[in-house]
């Protein structure tokens, strides 16, 4: 039998039919696993977010809500790369201006890998996105766009100096009415002399001043250091004095690492902090999710506040499909510098396939966010061909683990570090259906199961305890999802898939 497949750059698999991606009961994650530098927007009715992406295509996934705290997935700005990009999807920004949705967002150049500033609009908040090019480029890089309306006078702020040998500032400029290039001459705003570092910024007017949010430390990774520190001036321009009892937002019994926001205002006035942080229980397994706090006014011209806000959502982000959609999920995401998978969901069945780098020793993985560091994740594996088909737990091209059905034999794999190790094998009944399973455990270790028939699971590589702490990358977290190794001409069918988080 032949399958004609569909590239998912095509971007015409996408359903707005996944509703789980709320937070954990407790959590206070509005959003919950990984949504770095959010940022978002009100429109008549709806809220829309968005966040980086990183290094997962498609690039900047938009979601929607009614009342910020219940959040449903539409899509994304970007189905496909913009020409001019390569990587580094970072820090999207949305604004509103002259009946046009504007989405400015960091990436880096492909004709020499500098990080810039690009610009995307649409007339719709969640969809249709046209990409505009590079606005701002600036030394050896410039990124977190912010943009500002200072009385009819569109300004665009970015951090700079992020990789020189001197204090990172945050710098602006006019911009053209149409919001599509600089005028004018660069300015600074807010100058790093401490060298504590200083990013993702942005300004709300209040009283007679213009208060400049910030984050301040290490954004990353296991050490992170960041938090959320604000200063103000009495002119856009500045100059900006910082507040003596700095940072407002830093970490907590269950949160580290607080910053990266901007701000949205509900119906009733107040404004709300969209950012994230790491939950320490989980912390990098699950990547910095998305945050609510609310800025607090004493007084007119007196110092604010930001308050986090926890909210009340007890759906844990389960996923579980067998297939008989039209079309398959928004979840689904790759790694796009190292491979291209290449798709067809019918009538209960998903054909995956896909080329792939020949440096890359993983292969194609297909992968969604968990949130939780304590889960299951099954699929069904319909066929029988000498590719290796299953369920991968991906961090990057050269750190990731699985169980695959191949021939005749389950294969347990890892690769650590670029180096692909066979853990542990067990011979399957060729031609039949077999289940797999992957469980991570809250010891950052995990075991694979399998099952054929009427019989129950059987674990392979029993004695093995694999330490998962190889898999995160220093600005995402690593995800589980489905998994295809083989020749262009072969394929993997699965006739299910689910993720269950605990």
């Amino acid at each position: 039998m032949k399958y004609h497949f569909v590239s998912l750059l095509i971007g015409i698999f996408f359903i707005p039919s996944f509703k789980t991606l709320q937070a954990q009961a407790g959590s206070g994650a509005f959003i919950a696993g990984d949504f770095a530098d959010p940022s978002a927007i009100k429109t008549k009715g709806s809220y829309y977010a968005t966040g980086t992406s990183s290094e997962w295509a498609p690039h900047f996934p938009i979601y929607t809500s009614k009342d910020l705290r219940h959040w449903e997935q539409t899509g994304y700005v970007f189905d496909k790369t913009p020409e001019w990009a390569s990587g580094s999807f970072w820090a999207p920004e949305y604004y509103f201006h002259n009946n046009t949705y504007y989405i400015y967002y960091t990436a880096r150049r492909k004709a020499d890998n500098i990080s810039c500033i690009g610009v995307a609009t649409s007339k719709y908040p969640d969809r249709g996105f046209k990409d505009q090019g590079v606005i701002v480029s600036y030394g050896k890089e410039a990124i977190d766009a912010f943009v500002y309306n200072d009385n009819g006078q569109l300004f665009i702020t970015f951090k700079a100096y992020g990789l020189d040998d001197r204090p990172i500032e945050i710098l602006g400029s006019r911009l053209s009415a149409d919001g599509l290039k600089l005028e004018g001459e660069v300015f600074s705003l807010l100058k790093d002399n401490n060298r504590i570092g200083m990013e993702g910024q942005s300004i709300v007017k209040n009283g007679d001043y213009y208060y400049l949010f910030y984050s301040a430390g290490n954004c990353c990774g296991s050490g992170c250091s960041y938090n959320v520190r604000v200063a103000r001036s009495k002119s856009f321009t500045g100059p900006y004095e910082d507040y003596n009892q700095n940072p407002i937002l830093a970490s907590n019994e269950a949160w580290k690492c607080p910053g990266h926001g901007t701000f949205v205002k509900q119906d009733d006035g107040k404004h709300i902090y969209i950012h994230h942080a790491y939950n320490k229980e989980s912390n990098v397994f699950t990547g910095r999710e998305g945050m609510l706090a609310v800025l607090d006014w004493r007084n007119e011209n007196d110092w604010p506040s930001l308050v986090t806000q926890a909210t009340s959502n007890t759906n844990p982000n389960n996923i579980a499909t067998t297939f008989k959609e039209k079309q398959a999920g928004h979840y689904w995401q790759w790694d796009f510098r190292n491979s291209t998978p290449v798709v067809k969901q019918q009538k209960g069945a998903f054909y995956l396939s896909g080329t792939f780098k020949e440096s890359n020793k993983t292969g194609v993985a297909l992968t969604v966010r968990p949130v939780s560091h304590d889960f299951d994740v099954t699929t069904t594996v319909v066929n029988s061909n000498e590719a290796l088909k299953g369920l991968v737990f991906y961090g990057d091209a050269k750190a990731a683990i699985g169980i695959g059905a191949i021939g005749n034999k389950v294969e347990f794999w890892m690769v650590n570090d670029d180096k692909r190790t066979i853990l542990a094998t067990k011979d399957i009944k060729a031609g039949v259906p077999v289940q797999l399973k992957l469980t991570m455990k809250p010891d950052l270790s995990c075991e694979v199961f399998y099952k054929q028939a009427e019989a129950g699971w059987q674990q392979i590589g029993s004695g093995i305890k694999q330490d998962l702490g190889f898999l995160p990358q220093w600005d995402r977290s690593p995800r589980p999802g489905l998994h295809f190794k083989g020749a262009p001409d072969q394929h993997a069918a699965f006739s299910s898939f689910e993720l269950i988080n605990r």
